[in-house]
């Protein structure tokens, strides 16, 4: 099923300034579902399933600009386009974000970029990522046992962190919650993700954005965060120590309070 402007799938929630939350690769916006309660009470959050994740149905074709410009008409229908929101992305969903911020700038008033980079896959002159073959390694595994893979990547992701365990856990009880995603939509979405190379756009991003780094992250290096503010116009860096790829979840009240200092100003 392909997605029409507008027919992403979009809870919101909580009375304030709006708020827009873009999850990663493979999940969808019910993992975020722990802090909410504590962001709805100083905003109004606007929780996305990006295009063939969770409750949204996919898109053609289907790479960075098309998603954002689906994100970008479902967010027009929950808030007034002259209204600016704060976008919150997470891993791939902070790629979406910095994309919609510098293809659409009016729309957006600060970035919160969570375990995110430009570029997931190391390139020239950026070797703090993983090598293409691993991530076409990934790619292989998928094909052959999608879910016993996806299982192995939410292992990666909480690696290290202080409350891996419990975060695990987590992550495990509401992977498949809004359904199971569709081979082609992995297999496309890491295509995407093995091109997608940012780092020409930040500086053309003009807005306030806090980067969010987690010192045992193992699929995004601290060092990686690190450059993105420092490459980013107005970039601000908060590593959490002890967390891993998740730090909304397995640190949520250093998370929420990194957050709300930098919302509040």
């Amino acid at each position: 099923m392909n997605a029409q402007p507008g027919e992403l799938h979009v809870e919101s929630m909580g009375e304030g300034p709006p708020l827009v939350m873009l999850h990663g690769f493979a999940m969808h916006g019910g993992l975020f579902s722990p802090i909410l309660p504590a962001l709805t009470a100083r905003a109004r959050a606007h929780v996305v399933d990006l295009p063939g994740h969770g409750w949204s149905p996919t898109i053609e074709p289907f790479d960075l600009a098309s998603i954002v410009a689906a994100v970008d008409a479902a967010v027009d229908a929950k808030v007034p386009g002259d209204e600016p929101v704060t976008v919150l992305g997470w891993s791939l969903g902070g790629q979406v974000a910095m994309h919609w911020a510098q293809a659409r700038p009016s729309r957006i008033a600060r970035l919160v970029l969570v375990a995110t980079t430009p570029s997931f896959v190391a390139r020239d002159g950026w070797p703090c990522a993983m090598a293409p073959a691993t991530l076409a390694r990934f790619g292989d595994e998928l094909r052959v046992a999608w879910r016993l893979t996806l299982q192995r990547f939410l292992t990666l992701q909480v690696q290290g962190s202080d409350d891996g365990r419990a975060t695990l856990s987590a992550l495990r009880a509401q992977l498949f919650e809004r359904g199971e995603p569709g081979a082609a939509v992995l297999a496309e979405t890491l295509a995407m993700v093995a091109g997608n190379d940012l780092r020409p756009e930040l500086q053309r991003i003009a807005v306030p954005a806090l980067v969010i780094g987690g010192d045992r992250d193992a699929l995004v290096p601290l060092d990686a965060t690190r450059e993105l503010a420092a490459g980013l116009r107005r970039g601000v860096y908060a590593p959490i120590p002890g967390a891993a790829h998740a730090p909304f979840l397995s640190h949520p009240r250093a998370f929420v309070d990194t957050l709300a200092s930098f919302v509040d100003g």
